[in-house]
């Protein structure tokens, strides 16, 4: 008697595992579910469909050989039914049977040896007035996408708000600003974009990004009502002003979808989610659950994570697959590996962020390094900007972020780190990490390398660091603080800071600083400076080494902190 598996959910992880069950065991009755027409669809290019960048809805279904993946497309090449516009309504765990109902409202039984879970997430619903008027959106299905782009492609949206400062709302973002000309705004109420995965220093670089490319960005500031005219959006109102507005998008973040987990008994985490064994089966053997509805295991601290990610569906459905087919795989657990286009540059990173870190109860801190991607000698490259977060006094790493207008040099060195953070890798594994070199497509001390080398030098007391965010706060207290920079660059670099600030500004280049220490007050806050960080940890340095006690450098030097907006050069 042949194997009998129901999926429900036909996006990312359904499919997957459908197929994958179905080449180890051809002859399984396979059955999948999905409520919506549209199934099996890449997601993470919405809005790459909304900006113009994918010209056809259907390109997001279609296979690299060109096939669309619809119910035709599975029960043609992959010999399993899919029944769309079909609704799961619950599950009989007792009698092992599923309860659908189609689009017209006929009900029906599916009976299962094993069921899979692949009900994804839903939007997190603000509770505003205003959300069900016309043209306020969320960006959760290609139905909505589709409709969205109807309405930008007709000329009718002129300014446009999007509630939620994450992955999707920036994406989004960039779709109406770049190719729609569109005027955008972005509402945030945290004190930043991208919290919860970005540090305060590189979501200041990702706000500059932003901004200029013309997108409002509005921080610390709650969304608390939409007003409409004729049954559409007009206006969004919140707690600092009012917005006007064509359409809005709400992307807020999204839940697990673990209602019908739930409602059959399933184990589920009181922050929402399935909880899933490592081989992703639920607290029922015979139900496996993978995807945006399930909590996993984060590897760096042992805790249950959320991970709302197409390409992690993606693998737990390849193990789900082979697992229902009687196999033994597992999926370990996640580190939340993330990069994101805006505009032109490429943000991404592995593991945690420094506030994150923190929260976490991890003594921890992070430095900052500015590195040509490629050898500088090289024609072609670009700058890197990492962040590497750091346990003391192990030297364990806990994470890495980065910003690059080469997205695929960032990509490089977020995948290399994200490859070893789960075996629980120390800044000495990092700085001796073998990487591939030859000039055109790195350096000889790569850029990671050379953030590891710079967290140890910190960690070892060899450097006493300022982070970046903390310069800026600390030179607008200047006069206060009795602040002096000592600008270790060549005079053409320092001169505009010198000639703008001189009572707060002295260049003396590295070259010369040990001939010029005479020059150095000892009774004054000193901050030493470049252009990455490297000349004035030399200088540093010599500093200690002459009787200065408190002298700190810049971490990333005035390269990384003129990235998030702030130039002690140009100000008022």
């Amino acid at each position: 008697m042949s194997l009998k598996v129901v999926v429900i959910g036909g996006v990312a992880l359904g499919p997957k595992a459908a197929c994958r069950l179905k080449r180890v065991v051809p002859d399984a009755e396979v059955t999948m579910v999905d409520a919506s027409k549209l199934i099996s669809y890449g997601g993470c290019g919405i809005p790459y469909y909304v900006s113009g960048d994918v010209s056809d809805h259907k390109q997001l279904q279609e296979t690299s050989f060109h096939m669309v993946r619809d119910e035709k497309f599975f029960q043609s090449c992959k010999d399993f039914k899919v029944m769309t516009e079909t609704r799961a309504q619950s599950i009989d765990r007792k009698a092992k049977t599923v309860l659908v109902q189609s689009k017209d409202g006929a009900q029906s039984t599916l009976p299962y040896d094993k069921l899979i879970l692949g009900t994804g997430s839903t939007p997190r619903r603000l509770p505003i007035p205003g959300r069900e008027l016309g043209n306020v959106f969320n960006v959760a299905t290609l139905d909505e996408a589709i409709r969205i782009k109807d309405q930008v492609a007709a000329g009718s949206v002129g300014s446009a708000v999007i509630v939620g400062g994450g992955f999707i709302g920036l994406e989004m973002a960039e779709s109406f600003a770049d190719m729609w000309g569109i005027e955008t705004t972005v509402v945030e109420v945290a004190d930043q974009i991208m919290p919860g995965f970005l540090s305060p220093s590189m979501a200041a670089i990702a706000r500059k990004h932003l901004e200029e490319h013309e997108v409002t960005v509005h921080t610390s500031e709650m969304v608390q009502a939409i007003e409409g005219e004729d049954g559409k959006v007009a206006r969004v109102v919140t707690n600092k002003r009012t917005i006007n507005a064509d359409l809005v998008i709400l992307a807020v973040g999204v839940i697990p979808n673990d209602t019908l987990a739930r409602e059959a008994g399933l184990l589920c985490s009181d922050r929402g989610g399935i909880i899933v064994s490592k081989t992703m089966q639920t607290s029922d053997p015979d139900i496996y659950a993978g995807g945006d509805c399930v909590v996993i295991e984060n590897l760096v601290t042992g805790k249950l994570g959320y991970y709302p990610l197409g390409s992690m569906a993606n693998r737990q459905g390849r193990v789900i697959g082979t697992n229902v087919a009687g196999g033994r795989e597992t999926f370990d657990g996640a580190l939340g590996t993330f990069i994101i286009k805006l505009f032109d540059y490429g943000f991404g990173g592995t593991g945690l962020s420094l506030p994150v870190a923190l929260r976490e109860g991890f003594d921890a801190f992070s430095t900052q390094v500015i590195m040509s991607d490629h050898s500088h000698f090289f024609p072609k490259h670009d700058m890197v900007s990492l962040e590497i977060v750091v346990e003391r006094p192990s030297g364990r790493v806990l994470g890495l972020q980065g910003a690059c207008h080469n997205g695929d040099s960032l990509k490089d060195r977020i995948d290399a780190m994200a490859a070893i953070l789960k075996y629980r890798p120390t800044l000495r594994d990092v700085a001796n990490m073998e990487l591939a070199y030859a000039p055109p497509y790195g350096s000889a001390m790569d850029v990671l390398n050379a953030a590891a080398n710079a967290a140890e030098n910190i960690l070892t007391g060899l450097c006493s660091p300022i982070p970046p965010d903390q310069f800026a706060r600390l030179w607008e207290n200047r006069a206060k603080e009795n602040l002096l920079c000592i600008d270790t660059r060549e005079w053409g670099n320092a001169e505009p800071y010198v000639t703008r600030h001189p009572d707060h500004w002295k260049n003396i280049p590295q070259g010369q600083i040990r001939q010029r220490l005479g020059e150095i007050p000892k009774d004054r806050k000193i901050v030493l400076l470049c252009n990455a960080g490297n000349r004035s940890y030399e200088s540093q340095i010599a500093l200690r080494q002459a009787g200065f006690t408190d002298p700190v450098n810049l971490q990333g030097g005035m390269g990384f902190i003129k990235q998030t907006g702030f130039d002690p050069g140009k100000d008022d």
